[in-house]
């Protein structure tokens, strides 16, 4: 393929389980130029359900491939619905970037799996797809996550902010990317993000979030729930290093039920367990960020924000001051992957998934249709 800018499509299911984010941008793999269009297409419950029910699955299950095709069919509704609100034909797409969803991520033991149909997603969009994004890097003994921090620095850039920063996703898991001067990356997940308080919230109240940190704000933390959240040995382990949503369930699970928290007390110890997972990883960093931008569904828990300012002790503020959308990076991000991929560009590097060299990733899924 030629060099010059592409218009991509990239798509992410996060591990908060809400639904897909599908954004356009245009980029040549190195540079972006955000084109500010995007859409969100949350999954009904019985999906959602269903994914869940896939969780913890070392090894794909027979039931496993209609969900995914039905995962599939949410993508394929995203793109249709994004190219008709940017004004935008297929045919000037040059490749989507396509996740898919996280269900297994076990990179000690040389797996991570996501599941999705790309082929299919190429054939009904006919559009060229690439996915498996994490599969290269995990086979060369990197971690497989996070990817985002290439895409992170390709932003602040242009960002014309003071260097260190620290840029925050807190999506189910939540995770940093530390860029230094001269384009230093150091990137790791940091712990649970949303997913607990999440759930929490859904076996609670029946609905999965806690909107704007209303109920966390309402309650009373258990610091010693913390104390002892902050014990488990991920937290000492140098990075670079990931998580699967479920790592830390059962104990953090475990230790609220021990505790007998009312709803809104167990939210509030969520949340700060939250915080303190990303605090207690600045202890990792080469040198303090001079300030944090957060993105992903976490930025909108106001308790969690003001909390993280309060302990953290610089501004924390949310991507979207720098123009970004922080519904969207994620997704955004994966549509400068795909682009990366067509370019033999890097991926992940020493520095954010603990690979030993700058690794290329992914795999592109053409159209069948004849030209």
């Amino acid at each position: 393929m030629t060099n010059g800018w592409i218009k991509a499509i990239g798509m992410m299911s996060g591990t908060s389980l809400d639904g897909v984010d599908a954004a356009l941008i245009e980029t040549d793999g190195i540079e972006v130029r955000r084109t500010g269009h995007s859409v969100f297409v949350a999954y009904d419950v019985a999906l959602r359900e269903r994914m869940r029910a896939c969780f913890g699955n070392r090894a794909a299950t027979n039931s496993e491939q209609v969900v995914a095709d039905d995962l599939t069919d949410v993508h394929i509704n995203a793109v249709n619905m994004l190219l008709e609100k940017s004004g935008v034909v297929a045919a000037e797409i040059g490749v989507i970037g396509f996740h898919g969803q996280t269900v297994f991520h076990e990179p000690a033991s040389g797996i991570t799996r996501q599941i999705g149909t790309p082929y299919m997603l190429a054939e009904k969009t006919g559009i060229p797809v690439v996915a498996d994004f994490r599969l290269a890097d995990v086979a060369a003994g990197g971690e497989g996550a996070p990817l985002a921090p290439v895409y992170h620095a390709a932003l602040m850039k242009s960002a014309g902010v003071e260097m260190p920063v620290a840029v925050l996703n807190i999506g189910g898991v939540s995770n940093v990317t530390w860029i230094g001067p001269d384009d230093a990356l150091l990137a790791f997940d940091c712990g649970p993000g949303n997913a607990r308080l999440d759930d929490w919230m859904l076996r609670h109240t029946g609905t999965p979030v806690d909107m704007n940190g209303a109920t966390a704000s309402s309650g009373q933390a258990d610091p010693m729930v913390e104390v002892k959240f902050l014990e488990d040995p991920y937290f000492d382990r140098v990075p670079p290093k990931s998580l699967d949503r479920e790592d830390m369930a059962a104990t953090i699970d475990g230790l609220v039920a021990e505790a007998k928290l009312s709803m809104a007390d167990g939210a509030a110890t969520l949340a700060n367990c939250t915080v303190a997972a990303i605090v207690a990883g600045v202890n990792h960093l080469p040198a303090a960020p001079k300030g944090w931008f957060v993105c992903g569904g976490g930025r909108h828990n106001q308790y969690v924000m003001a909390k993280l300012q309060e302990r953290l002790g610089v501004s924390v503020q949310s991507v979207d001051v720098l123009d970004w959308d922080g519904d969207a990076v994620e997704a955004e991000c994966f549509g400068y992957l795909a682009v990366r991929h067509l370019r033999d560009l890097p991926l992940s590097f020493p520095g954010t998934t603990g690979v030993a060299e700058p690794c290329c990733g992914g795999r592109l899924y053409q159209t069948k249709k004849a030209a």
